[in-house]
């Protein structure tokens, strides 16, 4: 099996092709003024990047995986794309006002990621977790069938519902109270895309080729062709450091 947090790069065009972006509007649920220098940590191909530099004078994207990471300067030319982990940010002391992980946080080694966050952060700053997740207030349009194989392969897959809960991960650093919020949007893709979309995530990138298209081939066969428009919510976890 591939290493599920490098299993990506193996898919980081579909990735950039058919992942949700974010809503603009989730921004304006965080007390980050428009003069401030951000960072996005694992910042993938830049999803959450771009949204970032429309609104903040000073972006910085930080991404492990090479071939992600060469999306992402791509395609957010005007921002400053390093190379580095959480574990190991590439930037001075208290160096930014916000730390933004979009869809990135359940990856980090959290007790060495946290302090080292809280070490970028100016005091006042604003860690923010920010990802995308089903609005089940509202009818899926994806036949249940294929809903229902695409959590079977979860469930096979995936330890990150076993992970502590954010909460407790962010009171291990210096932080005040956890807020949240969140932005209803929708995530629109013809059968090709919701396809490639599935292609994308660890638990199917990371199988090795014959299981993977396997797995593949078998969704295929529960979707028909249409346009769905998947409702989503962007939700965000954020505090202050003290």
């Amino acid at each position: 099996m591939i290493d599920p947090a490098r299993s990506f790069d193996l898919a980081a065009e579909e990735y950039e092709a058919t992942r949700p972006s974010y809503p603009d509007e989730v921004l304006d649920l965080l007390p980050v003024a428009t003069d401030a220098t951000v960072l996005d940590l694992g910042a993938g191909t830049g999803k959450l990047t771009r949204v970032l530099a429309r609104r903040y004078a000073h972006v910085i994207a930080v991404e492990p995986l090479d071939g992600m990471r060469g999306i992402l300067a791509r395609v957010v030319p005007d921002v400053e794309v390093l190379a580095g982990t959480a574990e190991q940010i590439p930037l001075e002391d208290a160096s930014v006002d916000a730390v933004f992980a979009a869809q990135a946080f359940h990856w980090f080694d959290h007790d060495r990621a946290i302090p080292e966050i809280a070490r970028v952060l100016r005091p006042g700053g604003v860690l923010a977790l920010v990802w995308n997740g089903p609005d089940e207030s509202r009818p899926n349009p994806l036949p249940s069938a294929y809903l229902d194989f695409l959590r079977e392969l979860r469930r096979e897959r995936s330890k990150l519902d076993d992970a502590p809960p954010w909460r407790d991960l962010i009171a291990l650093g210096p932080f005040g109270d956890v807020q949240e919020g969140a932005v209803a949007h929708d995530h629109v893709l013809d059968r090709a895309g919701q396809l490639d979309n599935a292609r994308s995530v660890s638990w199917i990138a990371s199988r090795d080729h014959d299981d993977r298209e396997r797995v593949l081939t078998r969704l295929g066969e529960l979707l028909p062709e249409n346009v769905y428009a998947v409702p989503n919510l962007a939700n965000v976890l954020w505090a202050i450091r003290s």
